[in-house]
């Protein structure tokens, strides 16, 4: 086995300060592949992701470092927004382009009217059978593994949240060779966490009687973390070797996920010693705060149990 000379290694880099960063995945990469092409670049393996992107899928992927990671958790359950379009008169056994066609139908004569009022019954609190390729565990193994092997997989259905469901833009498919006409619909969805947006895709159609699936997806947001501030790989590939990757510091990490309560001094040492601390008499969250010492530091994240705030995580120990 041939091994590297030493000498010829490239330096390594120096490690990232812990922190989130917001990267805006491109298409044909994994979640993985992202988070394997981050700890490379910031010097470190301790990087994880909240919410996995598709390998069609662009946008928004939430990375923590360091100590970051540990935010992680939270992020994951934040609602997401989406822009994606769905295509109406074919169904595929992925529900997305990526599967083979399972069923085409012509959709011209469905109006807008009609996509409409599928698209109201598909909003709000509903119950949404995820897509059989999704990555939901069953009996230890992934669904879209056993769907690989040629087993049929069922997969319950469970509450999810669509808060919104947009119609933006209806664009007629001629038809040609490989089917009839199709109808391509660009919509808009914010969502809570564990919503499959290849399902609405697939479940519109459903509804409409053509059949759908999703031809393009990109995330836009994740909780606080909007599309403007995600980087591209490339950009972040650009970063000086010799100088720690930029992330986002884990106060204001922490202030773009939760509510924030500013300690007083005696408050951050009690804190850092994992100790309680009285509860906030103005106010009292019923998730989990953000408390920021004097000097901005995040030190802990407190949840309210009667009369003290209790730390769950420290992140600024004694």
């Amino acid at each position: 086995m041939t091994r590297t000379d030493p000498a010829t290694r490239p330096p390594r880099r120096p490690t990232a300060s812990d922190g989130l960063l917001v990267v805006d995945k491109p298409a044909g990469w994994t979640s993985h592949d992202v988070v394997a092409r981050v700890r490379h670049l910031a010097g470190t393996r301790k990087v994880g992701h909240a919410g996995t992107l598709d390998p069609m899928a662009t946008g928004v992927l939430v990375l923590g470092v360091g100590r970051a990671t540990r935010l992680l958790t939270y992020v994951v359950g934040a609602d997401k927004e989406y822009v994606a379009t769905i295509r109406l008169g074919e169904s595929t056994t992925t529900d997305d382009a990526e599967g083979e066609s399972l069923a085409r139908a012509d959709a011209s004569g469905v109006s807008r009217t009609e996509i409409e009022v599928g698209i109201t019954a598909l909003t709000g609190e509903i119950l949404q059978v995820p897509s059989s390729v999704s990555a939901i565990k069953i009996d230890g193994e992934r669904a879209y593994a056993r769907v690989r092997a040629g087993e049929t997989v069922e997969l319950a259905a469970r509450p999810v949240t669509v808060s919104r469901f947009t119609l933006d833009a209806v664009r007629p498919v001629p038809a040609g060779t490989d089917g009839p006409a199709a109808l391509d619909l660009d919509v808009t969805v914010v969502c809570s966490s564990g919503t499959y947006i290849r399902a609405l895709a697939r479940d519109l159609g459903a509804r409409l009687g053509v059949g759908g699936h999703l031809t393009a997806l990109r995330r836009t947001r994740v909780g606080g973390y909007p599309i403007a501030i995600a980087r591209t790989l490339d950009e972040l590939a650009e970063w000086p070797a010799d100088t720690p990757l930029d992330v986002l510091p884990l106060a204001d990490a922490a202030r773009a996920t939760f509510p924030v309560r500013d300690l007083t001094p005696a408050e951050a040492t009690a804190l850092s010693f994992g100790k309680r601390i009285d509860a906030d008499t103005v106010r009292s969250e019923p998730g989990p705060v953000a408390a920021l010492a004097p000097d901005g530091e995040l030190v802990a994240l407190l949840e309210t149990r009667g009369a003290h705030a209790c730390p769950t995580l420290v992140f600024a120990p004694a």
